[in-house]
């Protein structure tokens, strides 16, 4: 009488296959690298990543007639909208050395800050093609759309020293701040940016709410509007409320770019311990929303 004897099981067609794969030196296509590798694949590119928003700046007004000069154009009409809504009309301006300088300085930066978290809602979501054909860092999208946003923010700046001449402000050494608080202020959008490029992939249409979220933002950032004049109420409790109002993050940037480029906006108008909230804000955002990114790289472009 014979035993019968179970016929060993075969290997999982998986198993054989990742042994194959990893005799062969094959990885798994679109998986996600270790973050340092992923640094460097993102450095590798950055040639492409600066081409690529050089060309989407340059494309923006290819069809009109004033062509790139709207990139001064279109700041300096809003400045000139709230101007007459928030200074003339409802005398924001009011109790506020220096109005218009304050304002423009305040729009400009706000409009780099807003531009570049909205533009970054659809930055990899609007490029699933690019994202599906080829295989790069998907960062590079959301990181492109702050550079091209850069790139006109200083074309814009050399018109507002223009303007803040005009309007009698005198070249002093602080304007060298004005190169650090931009720097801060392109980390942190850059962060924003990225966790904005994720959440936005996954759900397009978040990129409809974000106009509103944005405008909000905006009229609670005192780019119109001093923070410190319009709270002086017995009837708001506006120590709390300044505070939440100031240590906001596009404040502070907007706070910093005023004190360096302004006469009349000194030191005891910045909120407390600017600098190091400023840093702070930027490597929360710049660091905490690049990794975050980076976690969601196998997932985007499917589905």
């Amino acid at each position: 009488m014979t035993t019968a004897t179970a016929p060993k099981t075969a290997p999982a067609p998986s198993a054989e296959l990742a042994r194959l794969a990893a005799a062969h030196g094959l990885t798994l296509s679109g998986a996600r690298p270790t973050l340092p590798r992923y640094i460097a694949e993102l450095w590798d590119r950055r040639h492409f990543v600066t081409a690529y928003a050089t060309a989407r700046m340059q494309a923006t007004y290819s069809t009109a007639k004033l062509g790139q000069l709207w990139h001064l154009v279109t700041p300096l009409l809003n400045a000139a909208v709230y101007y007459f809504i928030f200074g003339i009309v409802m005398k924001a301006s009011h109790g506020v050395p220096d109005y218009v300088p304050f304002l423009i300085t305040g729009i400009f930066v706000w409009d780099f800050i807003g531009s570049s978290i909205n533009a970054g809602t659809r930055a990899v979501h609007s490029n699933r093609g690019l994202v599906r054909a080829l295989h790069f860092p998907r960062a590079s999208l959301p990181i492109s759309t702050v550079v091209q946003l850069f790139q006109q923010l200083l074309v814009t700046m050399g018109a507002l020293v223009i303007l803040l001449l005009a309007f009698g402000q005198r070249p002093a050494w602080s304007w060298f701040l004005a190169v650090p608080a931009l720097l801060l202020t392109a980390v942190f959008a850059a962060g924003c940016a990225m966790v904005m490029a994720r959440i936005g992939s996954k759900s397009p249409d978040v990129s409809q709410l974000m106009p509103f979220v944005l405008r909000t933002w905006m009229y609670s950032s005192g780019v119109m509007w001093s923070i410190d004049q319009m709270l002086q109420s017995d009837h708001l409790p506006h120590h709390w409320v300044l505070t939440l109002l100031k240590l906001n993050p596009a404040a502070v940037y907007i706070d910093l770019m005023r004190f360096a480029l302004i006469d009349s906006f000194q030191a005891h108008s910045l909120p407390p311990h600017a600098w190091p909230l400023a840093i702070g804000w930027a490597l929360l955002a710049g660091v905490g929303g690049f990794i975050w990114f980076w976690k969601a790289e196998e997932e985007y472009g499917r589905g």
